[in-house]
Order: C-alpha cells, then sequence, then structure tokens
C-alpha cells in the first residue's frame, strides 16, 4: 500500500550543524552497506527505511560498490525511493561515495577525476536521482594528485550533481590538506566520514582536533566495531552471527581479550539503564565533535535499539574513567 510518513516523524529525533554549515544531519543516519544487496528481500529492505523515516532519521547512506553486487544497493534505494520517497525527497540527505573497484579497467577504482565523475554519474542514474546531497571521496588515492581529486569534487558540485562534498578515510595530514585544497576551490569540505568506535580510536590522534578547528562535520562508521560492540557474542559466537560467516567481521578479531572488554563494557552500559550497543554509540556523541553515527541494520529491532540513546548520551566523569580503564586493560 502507498507509504505516508508519520506526522510525528521529527518528534524525538535530534539534529546537529554539521560543522560550521547550515546542515543539520540527525543524531542516528542509516547506511546501507551490505544490508541492501540483491541478496536480500527487499520487502524487508523497504519496511526499514519506512521505520527509519518516521522515526525522523533522514539521512541515508549509500556508496558505488555497496551490495552485494556493487551497485546493487543504490538501484534497490533507488526503486523504494520512487515507489515511497519522492513526495519526500527535499526531506531527506541522500550521500554516496566512490573510491574502491566498481568495473574493470584503469578508470574504474581510486580517485581519477574521470572515475569520480562516471561513477557518479552511475549512481545517479541507479538511483533515480538528479543530484545526492552529499558526495564523498571514499578512501585517498596513493597515485592520482590530491588536487585533481578535490578539484573532481568541486566540479561535481559546480555540475549540480552534488551539493555538498566529504572525505572519508583520510587520515590527519591528507584531510588537513584536502580541505586546504577545496577551501581553495571554492567547494569547502563539509563533513569527513572515518571509521571510529571504542575499540578503534584512531580519528582521536589528530583527526577530530582537526576537523574541529576547520568547522567540519564528521560521522562516524563502523560504530559498534562490526558487532562486537553488542551483546551479540558475550556468550560465544552464535551460529547465525556475522563472525560465524564469511563476513567483515573475522572471528579471530574476537579474542579473549576483547571479549573481556566487552562483558566489562556491558555491565556498565547496564548499569547506565542501556544496552552495550546503545552506550557504545552514545559515548561517540558525548560531545558534539561528532555530528552523527551510521549505523547499520538488518531488521527494524536494530533501528529501534540505536533510537534508545536519543536524550541519553550523557556520562559522568566517573563513567567515562570505567570506560578508558576497561579499554586500555590488557585483560
Amino acid at each position: 500500500m502507498p507509504y505516508t510518513a508519520s506526522s510525528h516523524r521529527y518528534t524525538d529525533m535530534e539534529y546537529r550543524l554539521c560543522g560550521r554549515s547550515g546542515l543539520r544531519l540527525p543524531l542516528i543516519s542509516l547506511g546501507l552497506w551490505h544490508n541492501f544487496g540483491d541478496n536480500k528481500p527487499i520487502d524487508n529492505c523497504r519496511t526499514m527505511l519506512r521505520h527509519a523515516f518516521d522515526l525522523g532519521i533522514t539521512h541515508f547512506d549509500l556508496a558505488n560498490n555497496y551490495g552485494p553486487p556493487p551497485g546493487s544497493a543504490e538501484s534497490k534505494f533507488g526503486q523504494i525511493l520512487q515507489q515511497d520517497f519522492l513526495p519526500y525527497r527535499d526531506e531527506m540527505i541522500i550521500s554516496s561515495k566512490a573510491g574502491y573497484t566498481m568495473w574493470d579497467g584503469p578508470y574504474g577504482d581510486w580517485g581519477s577525476k574521470k572515475y569520480l565523475v562516471a561513477s557518479l554519474n552511475q549512481s545517479l542514474k541507479r538511483m533515480g536521482l538528479e543530484y545526492v546531497d552529499i558526495f564523498y571521496h571514499h578512501r585517498p588515492d596513493p597515485d592520482t594528485p590530491l588536487e585533481e581529486t578535490m578539484g573532481a569534487l568541486d566540479l561535481i558540485v559546480r555540475q549540480g550533481k552534488a551539493l555538498y562534498v566529504g572525505i572519508s578515510n583520510y587520515p590527519a595530514d591528507l584531510a588537513k590538506e584536502a580541505i586546504s585544497i577545496l577551501d581553495r576551490l571554492g567547494t569547502p569540505c563539509l563533513i569527513h566520514q572515518p571509521k571510529y568506535s571504542m575499540l578503534e580510536r584512531t580519528p582521536e590522534e589528530g583527526l577530530l582536533d582537526l576537523l574541529e578547528e576547520e568547522g567540519i562535520g564528521s560521522i562516524a562508521y563502523s560504530p559498534l566495531a562490526g558487532g562486537i560492540l553488542t551483546d551479540r557474542y558475550l556468550n560465544g559466537i552464535p551460529s547465525d552471527s556475522r563472525a560465524a560467516g564469511n563476513s567483515s567481521l573475522p572471528p579471530e578479531r574476537l579474542t579473549s581479550a576483547v571479549l573481556s572488554k566487552v562483558k566489562q563494557l556491558n555491565e556498565l552500559a547496564l548499569n547506565r539503564g542501556q544496552k552495550l550497543s546503545q552506550m557504545s554509540l552514545a559515548w561517540l556523541l558525548r560531545h558534539d565533535r561528532i555530528t552523527s553515527v551510521l549505523i547499520g541494520a538488518s531488521r527494524v529491532s536494530q533501528i529501534d535499539d540505536a533510537m534508545g540513546i536519543i536524550g541519553n548520551h550523557e556520562f559522568s566523569q566517573e563513567e567515562l574513567k570505567a570506560i578508558e580503564i576497561i579499554l586500555e586493560g590488557d585483560n
């Protein structure tokens, strides 16, 4: 049946300004990564998108290679968008990226102007859009001059194919250079998308300070460390879990030391009245240097769990100290 968005969709969600821009992002954004490929039922995908939007999740994050196979997440999202969300397009932030292998030959990967422009044209066609709200370069290219890659982002905005641009997976030194180039071109960098969680602290080594100084937003991906920072693995590896199959979470990451920390963090979360997954998201959002956290979901209940942090993402100094002691421990 036709979809009509909830009239209360902005009641509970919190929104933060993205850096020094005028764009606000929801604290919770939905990433379509490996949960919207051809191997996933479209009815479940549609249900999750509708439910997320009804909860005030207005930001939907994709990339050219999301699937499997690559491109299928954008195609499926585009199909649902055309059927359900066209009346609400101006209420949505839709982002995509390019930077990983998409097609054979010398022009289907990395960061050349040829690849980025061609890839975005393909993405727009798959989704049935005239523009995306945010377009990212997905990873640094060691061979293409940074001026060319950033020049391609500037061109894309001037062509009207993206409203804003961002970068992802850039270390602090390269991010600083990219930001400077974009400033000179007149198309400022809106946002950086780093891998960041309680178990992946690399952005704290200069990147977050840089983004704050430059007035650039930040959206953390893999905030639950591939599912480790949930109650999923407290009692071993379930047979139907990501770690049990051929996935991005190899079981060797679940060492006894890591699981010990997870169990201790879980106890702390329960004392806060939260699930471990909720505390892990809240910890990232404890200060406004993080604009939004990017969750993945394979079912509606996971979206509801994430929404449990709204209004409960503050920590006492004692709690923060206890978390650091756990994370820095050897067992």
